[in-house]
Order: structure tokens, then sequence, then C-alpha cells
């Protein structure tokens, strides 16, 4: 029953979402998929998509999750009463957190005791 549940918004949702809104929406949302999954852009739209989702506290049993993702996520962006320019600058700032993040995560001290190497 539960086969497609996930925990937050998922990558694979992305090209639904593509005519939700206008064409600066539909700009961005080409432009993400143009990138790989893994990119700081793509990983700051699917932030901005698990914030405006509210995906954290989803169950998995809930109407929104018993949906599916996609279906969710069409429905908040059209719900959302915000311009696209409010999007955009929603994932604007996502953008700049998840820098941010990365920037202070490949900051780690030479002497750390764990190695990517070691972990795989």
């Amino acid at each position: 029953m539960y086969t497609k549940n996930e925990l937050m918004f998922p990558h694979y949702v992305i090209p639904h979402l593509r005519e939700a809104r206008g064409p600066s929406w539909q700009k961005l949302v080409n432009h993400v998929l143009s990138l790989p999954e893994t990119h700081e852009e793509t990983l700051a739209f699917m932030l901005t998509m698990i914030r405006l989702n509210g995906c954290l506290p989803c169950e998995t049993d809930s109407y929104r999750a018993m949906r599916g993702c996609a279906m969710c996520s069409l429905q908040t962006l059209r719900r959302f009463k915000g311009s696209d320019d409010e999007l955009l600058a929603m994932y604007r700032e996502a953008l700049d957190q998840v820098r941010a993040y990365l920037g202070a995560s490949q900051q780690v001290p030479a002497t750390y005791p764990v190695t990517v190497a070691q972990m795989v």
C-alpha cells in the first residue's frame, strides 16, 4: 500500500511541477532538470519544496502521503498565494544555505578520523 512513500521531496517529482506556475517557475524547473541530482542548485530546489510542502512532519499514513509527493507538491504550488518571484526568492535563499552548508562541510580538518573512502 505504501510502496512509493518518500520521507522528503524526491527528485523524480521535479518534472511534474513544470506547468504548475508561470514562465519564470518553468524556466527554473527546466534549469534544475538539466543538472545532476546532486548539484547544489538541484538540492536547493528540493529544499525549497521540502519547506513549502511541509515534508518534515508528514506521516506515512496521512492523506498527503497516501496521495503521493507529486500530487502533494502540485497542490501546494497551486495553493501558494505568493507570486513566482516569491517562490524564486525562496529558492535563492535555499541555494545560499546549501552553498553555505557545503562550504562549511568541506572545511573538515585533515585530522578528522573518518574519510569517505573508509565509509564506503
